[in-house]
């Protein structure tokens, strides 16, 4: 179930029909957390507020949750609410998923990523040994609770990292041409009224949900058809893993998932165009994220990205599912060995 609104007035409401709510928030949206320390029926919601970041997303905070949880008497009734980025959406979802063998899970995400992308189709997970989302689960949210005014709480430049998995979602299915105008409107951003608009900004989210949503209705557990939503994610991950990455010369210099995933499309359309599958796309589609505030130049060669995606979740020995473009709109996956798509590139 995914509730849309403009506001979070109604939330309450819904969870006044829940015997036993369990929320955990990321601090950053305290405000929120503090709204919901109460729910219309008089119940107590016991919240617990937690520090968030790529480099915290790991087991230990999966535990911290579930011994809070544990102390607190969650049972097997247990509804486990989640409150926050994609981060704490993902790692809240794990540690519900896992708790006395699973209780359910809900979600209030709280910035645009986790609206269109990580909040949705249920992938919980955590990062292991600084590989993305290498340990997780599939398992539906009772219910998500999409609210686009959550997104007057965000800085800009972390509102727009969201923006590159909106146009993904465009990118595979051009529903009314959504794409190129998602692109001419955020592209046009001047202020930050602009971008906290709701009700400018709720239709897109629908719409991009909309896309996942179907998608995931149909292959959930990613035997087939759900793989198209990775277009560009192949290449992101090995992005964000070589930018974590410490070596003798410099520190690491992480690179956000949306300007990663902006990135991964470019090389996802440059590789398209070389095995011939569609005409150059990769320089439109550069101009497009760059206007749209996102950083589209890798500081990383195909072959780099590409030896790192080999311990991608998507891999299956030297096989990956590449997800490639043959026109806005229309998405392919085609396997192909990782030497194969380098020589390709490199071409």
């Amino acid at each position: 179930m995914i509730y849309f609104s403009d506001t979070l007035d109604t939330l309450s409401e819904v969870l006044s029909q829940k015997e036993a709510v369990f929320a955990v928030c990321d601090v950053n949206v305290k405000s929120i957390g503090e709204a919901l320390g109460r729910s219309k029926s008089g119940k107590k919601i016991p919240v617990k507020y937690v520090t968030v970041s790529e480099k915290q997303k790991d087991l230990k905070l999966v535990q911290e949750i579930c011994g809070w949880l544990l102390d607190k008497g969650a049972d097997r009734n247990a509804l486990v609410l989640a409150i926050g980025g994609g981060i704490t959406t993902d790692v809240v979802g794990f540690a519900a998923s896992i708790y006395k063998r699973g209780v359910k899970a809900a979600y209030v995400p709280t910035t645009l990523l986790a609206q269109v992308d990580a909040a949705i189709g249920g992938k919980t997970g955590v990062n292991f040994k600084k590989y993305k989302n290498m340990l997780g689960t599939i398992v539906e949210p009772e219910f998500t609770f999409v609210c686009s005014s959550c997104l007057k709480t965000l800085p800009e430049a972390i509102f727009r990292q969201g923006l590159a998995e909106l146009l993904k979602a465009f990118l595979i299915e051009n529903n009314n041409d959504n794409y190129r105008k998602a692109v001419q409107y955020f592209s046009g951003i001047t202020s930050s009224t602009q971008y906290q608009d709701s009700t400018i900004l709720l239709p897109y989210i629908q719409s991009a949900v909309k896309v996942k949503e179907r998608i995931v209705g149909e292959d959930l557990y990613e035997s087939g058809l759900r793989r198209v939503l990775n277009l560009g994610h192949t290449f992101a991950h090995g992005i964000e893993h070589l930018s974590q990455k410490w070596n003798w010369f410099k520190k690491p210099n992480p690179i956000p998932h949306g300007d990663a995933v902006a990135m991964g499309i470019v090389l996802a359309a440059r590789l398209s165009h070389k095995v011939g599958l569609c005409p150059p796309l990769d320089e439109q589609l550069r101009d497009d994220f760059l206007s749209c505030g996102l950083k589209v130049d890798c500081p990383y060669s195909p072959k780099e990205i590409l030896k790192a995606a080999k311990t991608d979740k998507k891999a299956e020995g030297d096989i990956v599912h590449f997800v490639l473009l043959r026109g806005i709109g229309d998405v392919v996956i085609k396997d192909m060995k990782i030497s194969e798509a380098v020589k390709a590139m490199e071409a």
